[in-house]
């Protein structure tokens, strides 16, 4: 329940974050053509991902339920595309090649027919 509670908490946190630094960014550019704020909190998360992990995995810097909390909490709800990120990037590191190419390949394709199956799938109830 522990954990589950600093998931919920790291989650609400990293929400807001997001809102707030993809709503600046995208304001600053002043853009309708292009998602900035959503490449900017997409490059940032994996930017802190990749640092903290690195301090996590040589460091011991963070306890089972830190890691949580800031790992799935914070990061999670500011940008799952960090721990995308981070997870290939350690199968690569593992020499699992195929399984990062796999894992990229999987995450695009997939999530892609996702959203246009589920577009679909809401245009044909309620058109």
């Amino acid at each position: 329940m522990t954990n589950i509670l600093l998931v919920g908490l790291g989650g609400f946190i990293g929400s807001i974050l997001r809102y707030l630094a993809s709503g600046y960014v995208q304001q600053s550019t002043k853009s309708i053509d292009f998602p900035y704020g959503t490449l900017a909190v997409n490059v940032i998360g994996c930017f802190i991902i990749g640092f903290l992990a690195q301090l996590a995995e040589t460091r011991g810097a963070f306890t089972s339920e830190s890691r949580t909390f800031v790992f799935v909490g914070i990061l999670g709800g500011f940008t799952t595309f960090s721990s995308f990120g981070n997870e290939t990037l350690n199968l690569a590191r593992d020499s699992q090649m195929l399984n990062a190419f796999a894992n990229i390949g999987a995450n695009v394709i997939l999530g892609l027919l996702a959203v246009w199956l589920g577009r679909t799938v809401s245009y044909l109830i309620w058109k």
